[in-house]
């Protein structure tokens, strides 16, 4: 067992390194890359980390863009008012403050040796003790993620855990990761804790409040459907396993209570004796005991063919509903049914808005959610609809009648229940301009977790593949007049950063950004208006700025249909201009270096050669002696000049990025991942970082161009470097690295090019993976950018 603490403070309120998988509205893609509002101004969730002996203390917050990843779980709790937690599948998970409005993240003490720790499965709230909270965690069964996954169990909302590891793995980032949730709290012994485990494990006991868990052998059905049995990488082949754990609380009290037919049960220990649990087998979906857990039974007459996304119970009622699909998402779908279990007969009704057999099937169903205050009335949402959008239906009679949030009139014109204000994040738009009955913003996509409010029906939260969205009229649905959507994200911060470029003047930040392709920040506290678009990048992957002439900036990543995988903007990133050529085999954006004054650009694109251009991307010309794949930087001073670097050998350009030529610099690491920067201002300063674990691993420097290069004898290692603005009366930048030194991984800062570390976060303040990008900000001293895989920029200031 391990406990981690987080400190949490406000400044003006109360309050992987693996593949990981994003999710961009309208494509059905896989990316290795790895959500009520106050405006940005008004209040920001900020980290004190305390100083390091004779250090800075700093202040962290995050570079606002305001979610920008799938949300797949949002868990009210029944037990306190305003009380809600949201779980994110590379990202943490998240406490909603009610004071703020503002979402609170849980798990940024999670640290580089457990990185999978940041991908969420499933998330519960005690029922019983609003103080209490669980969390499944782990990223990937595959050899992804080399860690085993954990249960983490706190006691005061989230602010500290206790993390207790498993024998087997946890998917947050796989497929089928809407679907549950897979931890569940017995309401009528609060310390039984059940997982439903994926990969064949079946379905695992708690009976001391999370601390140990144990196979329940009785459960007869480990859920064996997979995406795609033949996937050899382990990601699409796992099993689903056991999905979800749906307790009927009537049936407790005293240690015992009332089972099916009226027979009386004893629970594991005085729990609950019957509870429900949904499997991933589309012919024995629904299992049920009325023993506590002894004994299950496939429950009669139950619905087969599709995989049971949701089981909700409507206990006022006696109704356990299940939203189904025939695929387990969250990015597909194509038909399923939404079904009623009378608990007390034993009668399944087809209470499907659109049936499955009906000829307008064209999605299966996932987000489910009753309402606790009107015994039912319930909502669920089409688990995936790309075209025009998705669907969220609403019934008051349990099911007999539905109403649609939007409809088509009979000249197909779009006619919507609601308004949507996407303010807080207005890139929402992705810039598109689509044809009716399309919107320029959808109601949502990958919508897996629909949630109404237990204490307050017109309260309903639901996540989507890019942000949280709210609505707190939901009861004028009911009565024919307008309900409100907004953007009900502000806090959550999702997305995996892959490079970073503070410019000397204009934007105070440029990023490239897995699945959203990049943003420009003016207003750090602000979510931008719109990630970049001429050309758009399904994934930005490198961004660079021109030394001298810092508004010249160039951008690549993985294009759009019929895009461009190359820009460049000569006024600080306001306008692009793509590409009109590639180099030949280009298959993806690479990193890219621009040249000190602006007039040359190197590219080393995914897929062809390190290629140069003169005439922003017009021509290109192959670089002579510079290896495919190679990580590419400019001088920040000479314009001639530009480096190379792969598989332990660094070449130098001499000629404007035309030729490049080994320098004969030894010692570099050989294997593993390395990053370097060229220091600005000071001609021939190069610093790399970068190796793997068992081998060459550091920190290097040159002042040289190149020509050798110093070992930084501080650092065992290191995997990111930039520079920021240098300390009064220094010659040489502040330096910055995320690294390890004397065994402590963390953001390291020197003032002193390199003679002296001290590092700027602590252990509660981590996030995961931080070696991607890392820079400071050349106009504010002192102050530090972090990429991270799945908790977005993390900006440091000193206090």
């Amino acid at each position: 067992m391990k406990r981690f603490d987080e400190e949490v403070t406000s400044s003006r309120t109360p309050s992987a390194p693996g593949p990981t998988l994003g999710s961009t509205p309208g494509v059905r893609r896989r990316s290795l890359l790895a959500g009520s509002a106050l405006t940005a101004a008004a209040a920001s969730t900020a980290f004190a980390a305390p100083a390091a002996a004779g250090g800075p203390r700093y202040r962290w917050r995050n570079v606002e863009i305001v979610a920008g990843g799938f949300v797949p779980g949002i868990v009210f709790s029944r037990a306190e008012r305003g009380l809600a937690y949201a779980r994110t599948d590379i990202g943490g998970a998240y406490r909603l403050d009610r004071r703020s409005r503002r979402w609170v993240p849980l798990l940024d003490w999670v640290g580089w040796d457990r990185w999978g720790w940041s991908g969420v499965l499933s998330i519960a709230a005690d029922p019983v003790d609003a103080d209490r909270v669980y969390a499944a965690v782990g990223t990937y069964t595959n050899d992804w993620d080399p860690s085993p996954g954990a249960v983490l169990r706190s006691t005061d909302r989230g602010r500290s855990w206790e993390a207790f590891e498993l024998p087997f793995k946890l998917g947050g980032n796989m497929p089928g990761r809407g679907m549950g949730e897979r931890l569940a709290v017995d309401p009528n012994r609060h310390q039984n804790v059940y997982l439903g485990a994926p990969s064949g494990r079946g379905l695992w006991r708690s009976t001391d409040s999370g601390a140990t868990f144990a196979p329940v052998e009785s459960f007869p059905n480990p859920g064996p459907w997979a995406a795609d049995p033949g996937d050899a990488s382990g990601y699409s082949s796992d099993p689903q396993g056991v999905l979800w754990v749906t307790f009927d609380p009537r049936s407790g009290g005293g240690g015992r209570g009332r089972g099916r037919g009226g027979r009386r049960g004893r629970g594991e220990r005085g729990g609950s004796s019957t509870f429900y649990v949904g499997v991933a087998d589309p012919q024995n979906v629904l299992y049920r005991t009325t023993d506590g857990g002894r004994t299950f039974e496939r429950v009669p007459g139950q619905p087969t063919g599709f995989l049971p996304h949701k089981g909700v119970l409507d206990e006022a009622r006696g109704h356990l509903y299940l939203a189904t699909s025939d695929t387990a998402g969250p990015y597909d779908g194509s038909r399923g049914d939404v079904w009623r279990l009378d608990t007390a007969t034993g009668e399944w009704v087809n209470v499907s808005p659109v049936p499955s057999t009906s000829p307008d099937a064209a999605f299966g169903y996932s987000g489910l959610t009753v309402d606790r205050q009107r015994p039912g009335t319930l909502v669920v949402a089409t688990q995936i609809q790309w075209s025009p959008d998705v669907v969220f239906f609403r019934s008051t009679d349990s099911g007999a009648t539905w109403s649609r949030a939007w409809d088509l009139d009979a000249d197909g014109r779009r006619r919507n229940r609601y308004e949507i204000d996407t303010s807080a994040s207005p890139w929402l738009t992705f810039g598109q301009t689509p044809e009716p009955p399309e919107e320029p913003v959808k109601l949502g996509w990958m919508t897996e977790s629909v949630e109404i409010d237990p204490f307050d029906p017109d309260h309903l939260l639901y996540g989507t593949g890019a942000t949280l969205y709210g609505v707190e009229d939901l009861t004028n649905w009911d009565r024919d007049r307008t309900f409100h959507v907004s953007v009900h994200a502000e806090g959550i911060e999702e997305t995996a950063i892959l490079d970073l470029v503070s410019p000397a003047e204009g934007a105070h930040l440029v990023s490239a950004v897995g699945d959203l392709g990049g943003f420009v920040h003016h207003d750090l506290d602000r979510a931008p208006d719109l990630m970049f678009q001429r050309p758009y990048f399904t994934s930005g992957t490198g961004v660079d700025a021109a030394g001298l002439r810092p508004r010249v900036l160039a951008r690549v990543g993985n294009p759009g249909a019929q895009q461009a995988a190359f820009g460049l903007s000569t006024d600080g990133g306001a306008t692009w201009t793509p590409a009109a050529t590639q180099p030949a085999g280009t298959t993806g954006g690479g990193n890219v270096a621009v040249g000190a004054d602006g007039s040359r650009t190197v590219w080393a694109p995914a897929g062809a050669a390190v290629s140069w251009t003169r005439d922003g991307g017009a021509t290109w010309a192959p670089s002579a002696g510079a290896p495919a794949g190679a990580a590419v930087e400019a001088d920040r001073v000479d314009p001639a000049v530009f480096y190379a670097f792969a598989a332990g050998v660094f070449s130098r350009s001499d000629d404007g990025g035309a030729t490049f030529t080994a320098t004969g610099a030894t010692g570099l690491p050989a294997a593993g991942a390395a990053r370097f920067a060229a220091v600005p201002g000071l001609r021939g300063h190069v610093w790399l970082a970068g190796g793997q674990e068992g081998g060459t691993y550091g920190l290097w420097r040159s002042t040289d161009s190149g020509a050798t290069f110093t070992r930084v004898a501080a650092l065992e290692e290191a995997d990111a470097v930039g520079f920021g603005r240098a300390a009064p009366g220094a010659d040489h930048p502040v330096v910055f690295t995320s690294a390890q030194q004397r065994g402590v991984r963390g953001i390291y800062r020197s003032d002193d090019a390199g003679r002296t570390w001290v590092r700027v976060n602590d252990d509660r303040h981590q996030w995961a993976w931080t070696g991607a990008a890392i820079t400071g900000d050349p106009r504010v001293h002192g102050r530090v950018y972090v990429a991270t895989n799945g908790r977005g920029i993390l900006r440091g200031d000193t206090r």
